[in-house]
């Protein structure tokens, strides 16, 4: 049975970015309903995230600006709103806090308490420990991001083939283990839904997902009785190519770039890795003619790529130049 989720935005941790939107909506969405969606901090500055509120109707937070108490007066806005949902509405069974605040860990205690799934994601630069190890699960922006295309078409244009498979080994990549294929297509709806197997020239989602996994082998079908299951393949994803001394350079280059594009300044030094390994799950160091990881980002600080930093707490980070 899918959870109902309340989600909560605080735009400033996030970037604001209408692609950040989206994938956190997805990632909550692959979980289940969004019942409430509450975005705080909203200025005239965040005009392109307007369709995207509006098609998952999200309510609005404007931010106000006066004195030094903002900031604070968002949070305990925040607060309020989540225990009044918590309180309230019985149908919530899970809540997803988009920020790194410690100031949310009583918070989120109290939602567990209450029994309540907490889902917390962050930006790393702002990600306090506190908060993270707090929540039910916590998923680092940068990782929710990590290794993804944006291929489907927009809500209202005609899917292709190529998208609902794409969309589906999301949903898989999100699974612990084999899904049944009507738990794929409700998420499938629950992304998408103008979506209908027959808008993409099958009769039944059992046709569709068989042409699926022979045209793209990303996934594999098993029949057991009457129920049809779904599992990822394992070699699906991996990279032709091997890191070497000549080409790690362009590799760390590409994968910063479309960090920055997404809309993030600063990464984390291990998910930036991760981003490396999703792509070269063979990668060494030593590939690179290096004995360690942060001897590849001093090299790549003295290309010019990145500026190494630390954080309040004494935590490395990469600034992306």
């Amino acid at each position: 049975m899918a959870s109902h989720f309340a989600l909560f935005v605080d735009l400033e941790n996030c970037g604001g970015k209408k692609s950040m939107l989206l994938d956190i909506i997805e990632r909550v969405k692959i979980r289940g309903d969004i019942l409430i969606g509450k975005v705080y901090g909203y200025t005239d500055s965040y005009s392109d995230l307007k369709e995207t509120l509006l098609s998952n109707t999200f309510t609005v937070v404007p931010s106000l600006r006066y004195g030094r108490s903002q900031k604070n007066s968002m949070d305990i806005q925040l607060v309020i709103d989540a225990l009044d949902v918590a309180y309230r509405n019985e149908l919530i069974d899970s809540f997803c806090i988009v920020s790194g605040d410690s100031d949310y860990v009583p918070l989120v205690g109290k939602l567990k308490s209450m029994g309540k799934f907490v889902l917390g994601i962050s930006r790393s630069e702002a990600a306090s420990g506190v908060f993270m190890n707090a929540c039910s699960e916590f998923q680092f922006l940068e990782s929710v991001k990590a290794g993804k295309e944006r291929t489907a078409a927009p809500v209202g244009e005609a899917l292709t083939l190529a998208d609902v498979n794409s969309m589906i080994v999301t949903i898989l990549g999100e699974s612990d283990s084999e899904m049944l294929a009507s738990e794929v297509k409700g998420t499938l709806l629950r992304l998408r839904p103008d979506f209908s197997e027959k808008s993409v020239g099958y009769s039944t989602f059992g046709k569709l997902l068989a042409r699926l996994s022979q045209q793209f082998g990303s996934f594999s079908l098993m029949s057991e009785g009457y129920n049809l299951y779904i599992s990822l393949n394992q070699a699906h994803g991996g990279a032709h190519e091997a890191l070497t001394k000549d080409n790690y350079v362009q590799v760390f280059a590409r994968i910063l770039a479309e960090y920055r594009d997404d809309g993030f300044e600063r990464v984390n030094p291990s998910l930036l890795k991760a981003a490396v390994i999703s792509e070269y799950p063979d990668f060494t160091e030593r590939q690179t003619g290096h004995r360690r990881f942060s001897d590849i980002l001093r090299a790549l600080e003295r290309e010019r790529l990145l500026r190494l930093e630390t954080d309040e707490s004494g935590n490395m980070l990469v600034s992306i130049l």
